[in-house]
């Protein structure tokens, strides 16, 4: 039986695998082995990261919408009840942008919620 060297395939996998370790420190970058377990992890780590971007950012919204509320006298929960109640559509993110660009529009979108 003949030998198979795999020569071009091995370093087509290697190098897959040390461009995706390219920033890494130590052996984490250069050894195949650690640099292997390090992408599995890596990658790992950013599929959860894009999850916990979406949370993140939420809670920033819900704050920054809390302290604008709370600086005109009334608080989050309060606020977007009566926000659903009246149908107005804005979300967490417009609020949120409203409320530390645009103080004016909040106040004037409060106090409609309020009457």
């Amino acid at each position: 039986m003949s030998r198979v060297k795999r020569g071009n395939v091995a370093r087509k996998r290697r190098a897959k695998i040390f461009k995706l370790a390219k920033g890494f420190k130590g052996a984490h970058k250069c050894l195949f082995r650690t640099a292997k377990q390090q992408v599995l992890k890596a990658l790992r780590y950013s599929y959860v990261g894009r999850k916990r971007k979406k949370r993140d950012f939420r809670r920033l919204w819900i704050t920054r919408i809390n302290a604008a509320a709370h600086s005109q006298g009334m608080n989050y929960s309060t606020f977007i009840s009566a926000l659903k109640k009246d149908n107005i559509a804005l979300n967490r993110k417009m609020l949120a942008q409203l409320a530390s660009n645009d103080i004016q529009t909040f106040q004037t979108i409060l106090e409609t919620v309020k009457n």
